[in-house]
């Protein structure tokens, strides 16, 4: 099909994630994708387009991995689907296997999901039961303690740990109150602190609510090391650290998110791990399956999997699953990515690319209508401001960030902002001469928006 009558279809029949259909109805060229080959998408008009979004950051290696196309025309040769309420299937298995010895020591068990928004409310309702059915219950904690402008997904549970008031104010009566601690980067705006006192004054908020509230608080919930939909914020280290520390002393359970952060997107297996930070549980998805299958897993330790374990009668059972649960070919895929990201270069080599990537930026440290340059691993954004000096953020309706990616767009890279603020996250199977076209056409984009 042509691409202006796949045009006029979208524009009557689809309604887009995340975007004003105003003014996506409006654009007379979107890009349709109609294949892709590496790091590289072929739209409905024959261009190419650097993946510099890894396609919504879920691309790990690139697009057709022959490894991954093998392993899933293998598992359609034996079956696509069986359901894992009553029954079970290989692929879930090993792959739940693999999963509990790569992760962080003390997850044992593997619940199986669709997205990270699901894997994230997964780990909500465990620690949530967790603490109506252990052998001296405390059924007070109803709560949870988050990070204002975090993200945690688009369900109602996920949006509930969420801060972002642009996505998710206009649900606020439809969710359920949590007990909420500035991001750190909040603490830090436009104040010269050191590491050290960065730290401690990130900490003291929730040091203070956990002291006070413990007893109504069923977990600490939080993205490791960077708050990535709200802007990309990078924490302080030893930021998870400290958490993980105050959750023992009041016995709190922590949930960490790495469904952006996991399989080696920060140079590291998971984030936590970087700091040697063990959860009670952990959500997992987009760089799960390579980018191929939806497919998400909350990762539960065996403090918390106990709790679930009784007599028929008891009701003990975790009532929760979805019809998808363990798909095989999800599975399947998810099994061939891990045979790549688990070899010894694959890690040295994000860590590498990342240093790359922040020299082929350090031209924008000093551009005009540039406030500052936030990157960890392949994950970051570079924000944009009306002045450097007093860092005044563009207004809203301006629509800097999307005018910045409209223009890469035009210069062969695909791109998608987070408001004011560019994002980061190419494939991480990314070559280094594409690392340096994605840095190459941010820097001119920068610069021709802004003149």
């Amino acid at each position: 099909m042509n691409h202006p009558t796949l045009v006029a279809k979208d524009h009557q029949y689809l309604w887009h994630p995340f975007t004003q259909q105003a003014d996506w109805e409006g654009d007379a060229d979107p890009v349709i994708i109609r294949s892709a080959r590496g790091r590289w998408l072929t739209d409905s008009r024959g261009r190419k387009l650097l993946d510099g979004v890894s396609s919504l950051w879920c691309n790990v290696h690139g697009h057709r991995v022959p490894a991954i196309d093998r392993a899933i025309k293998r598992q359609l040769g034996k079956v696509a689907h069986s359901t894992l309420l009553g029954s079970s299937n290989e692929p879930a298995i090993l792959l739940a296997e693999r999963l509990v010895k790569m992760s962080p020591k003390g997850l044992t068990r593997v619940f199986y999901s669709d997205s990270g928004s699901e894997a994230n409310e997964i780990a909500l309702k465990m620690a949530f039961q967790y603490w109506r059915q252990v052998p001296r219950p405390e059924p007070g904690r109803t709560r949870f303690l988050t990070l204002r402008e975090g993200y945690h997904g688009d369900t109602l549970g996920a949006v509930s740990q969420g801060g972002i008031d642009l996505f998710h104010g206009i649900f606020g009566p439809l969710l359920f109150k949590n007990y909420q601690v500035p991001n750190p980067h909040l603490i830090r705006r436009g104040r010269p602190l050191s590491s050290k006192a960065w730290l401690q004054e990130s900490l003291a908020p929730v040091e203070k609510i956990l002291r006070k509230h413990a007893s109504r608080i069923a977990a600490v919930h939080l993205e490791p090391l960077v708050s990535g939909a709200g802007g990309m914020w990078m924490h302080p280290d030893g930021f998870l650290r400290g958490i993980r520390r105050l959750c023992d002393q009041t016995g709190t359970l922590l949930i960490v998110d790495e469904v952006a952060t996991g399989f080696g997107r920060l140079g590291t297996m998971f984030a936590c791990q970087q700091e040697g930070v063990r959860p009670d549980l952990m959500a997992m998805a987009k760089n799960l399956t390579g980018g191929y299958l939806p497919l998400a897993a909350t990762l539960a330790s065996d403090r918390v999997y106990e709790a679930f374990k009784g007599t028929f009668q008891s009701l003990h059972t975790f009532y929760h699953g979805h019809t998808f649960t363990g798909n095989q070919l999800a599975c399947a895929a998810a099994l061939a990515n891990l045979d790549l990201v688990e070899r010894p270069s694959f890690l040295k080599g994000v860590r590498d690319k990342s240093k790359l990537l922040a020299r082929e930026l350090e031209p924008l440290q000093s551009h005009p209508r540039v406030g500052e340059i936030r990157l960890r691993g392949l994950m970051g954004g570079v924000e944009l401001v009306t002045d450097r000096k007093t860092g005044k953020a563009y207004p809203y309706e301006w629509k800097m960030g999307y005018r910045v990616c409209a223009e890469a767009r035009r210069r062969g890279v695909l791109l998608r902002p987070l408001g004011n603020v560019v994002v980061l996250m190419p494939p991480l199977g990314v070559s280094r001469g594409e690392l340096k076209t994605l840095a190459r056409v941010i820097r001119e984009s920068i610069t021709a928006v802004a003149q």
